[in-house]
C-alpha cells in the first residue's frame, strides 16, 4: 500500500491510500497504530514527507561502488551518523542551499529511507523487517566544505542545515516490498542520470542495520534510516566536481515507490 501525508485546505494534517484505482482515501487514525480507509476522498492542498520523524539516523559508506569511488575501504561495521529532524524537507518544496553560514559545495545523495512502525529494541536480523512500516525515498543532501573541513571532524554539521534531508513521495508499506534490497536507484540532475544503482549493492543490508542500530539502542516508531547513497556522487565526479546551483532541479528515483523532486534555491537571509 502506499501512503501519502498531506495538509487539506483547512490547514489540517492528514494521512490518504491511495486504491488501485490511483485515488486516495483520507485514513483515520494513527498509521503508527490502529487506522482504517475511509471512503472520504483526499482534500490535498499540499503534499508532505510522509512522516514526521521522531529521529534520522544515516549510514554512510554503504554502497560498494561509492566506497570505491571515494578510495575507501568496506568499513566492518555500519558507520552511523544523524541529520536534525530540522532537515525534514516536502516532496516539491525547494532544497536552500546555505547562505548564513555559507556553503559552495552541496551535493546530492539517493538514499532509500526505512521508517520504523513499533518500538525496536535488540532485535535480530531475522526479526528486523518486522518492526518496520514502511520505505520511502530520501535525499541526503550534504554540505562537503562543512562535512570534510569546516565541521570538527564529524559530519553532523554539513549533513544538518535546514531542508537537507527530502523524504517522498509517498510511504510503501513493508508488505509491498518484500525484500528492501532488491530495487533500482537513481538520481536525475535537471533531468540527466547521475546515479544510477541496485539497493543490492549496499554493504550491509536493511535487516542488518536495524539490527545493529537497536543493538542496546531503542528505535522508537517514526524513525527513519537513511541507508546510505550509491556511487555518483556530485563530490566524487571527474574531471571536476559537481555541485548544486540555484536553479537545478533534483529527482531521486527508487523502484516501487515513485519519484521525490525538489528544486534548488538559495537560502533567504534577512
Amino acid at each position: 500500500m502506499k501512503i501519502f501525508r498531506y495538509l487539506d485546505s483547512k490547514g489540517l494534517v492528514h494521512y490518504a491510500s491511495q486504491s488501485s484505482d490511483g485515488h486516495l482515501h483520507r485514513i483515520d487514525g494513527d498509521v503508527f497504530g490502529s487506522h482504517s480507509t475511509t471512503e472520504e476522498t483526499a482534500d490535498v492542498a499540499q503534499w508532505l514527507a510522509p512522516v514526521q520523524p521522531a529521529q534520522i539516523l544515516c549510514v554512510g559508506l554503504n554502497y560498494r561502488k561509492h566506497a570505491e569511488e571515494m578510495g575507501a575501504k568496506i568499513p566492518e561495521r555500519p558507520v552511523l551518523f544523524m541529520k536534525g529532524i530540522n532537515t525534514l524537507q516536502h516532496p516539491g518544496a525547494p532544497i536552500q542551499l546555505p547562505r548564513h553560514l555559507r556553503s559552495d559545495e552541496v551535493d546530492y545523495e539517493c538514499e532509500l529511507a526505512v521508517v520504523i512502525g513499533k518500538t525496536c529494541k535488540n532485535v535480530t536480523r531475522e526479526q528486523a523487517l518486522d518492526y518496520v512500516l514502511g520505505y520511502t525515498c530520501a535525499n541526503d543532501v550534504s554540505a562537503r566544505d562543512h562535512q570534510v573541513r569546516l565541521g570538527g571532524g564529524q559530519w553532523c554539521r554539513g549533513k544538518s542545515f535546514d531542508t537537507f534531508a527530502p523524504l517522498g513521495p509517498c510511504l510503501v508499506t513493508r508488505d509491498s516490498i518484500p525484500n528492501p534490497n532488491a530495487l533500482r536507484i537513481h538520481t536525475e540532475l535537471n533531468g540527466k542520470i547521475v546515479q544510477e544503482s541496485h539497493t543490492g549493492d549496499m554493504i550491509f543490508d536493511v535487516s542488518t542495520l536495524i539490527a545493529y542500530l537497536s543493538g542496546s539502542t531503542t528505535l522508537v516508531p517514526g524513525t527513519v534510516i537513511l541507508t546510505g547513497t550509491p556511487s555518483g556522487i556530485g563530490m566524487a565526479r571527474k574531471p571536476e566536481p559537481c555541485w548544486l546551483h540555484p536553479g537545478d532541479v533534483v529527482t531521486v528515483e527508487i523502484e516501487g515507490i515513485g519519484r521525490l523532486t525538489n528544486p534548488v534555491v538559495e537560502e533567504p537571509i534577512g
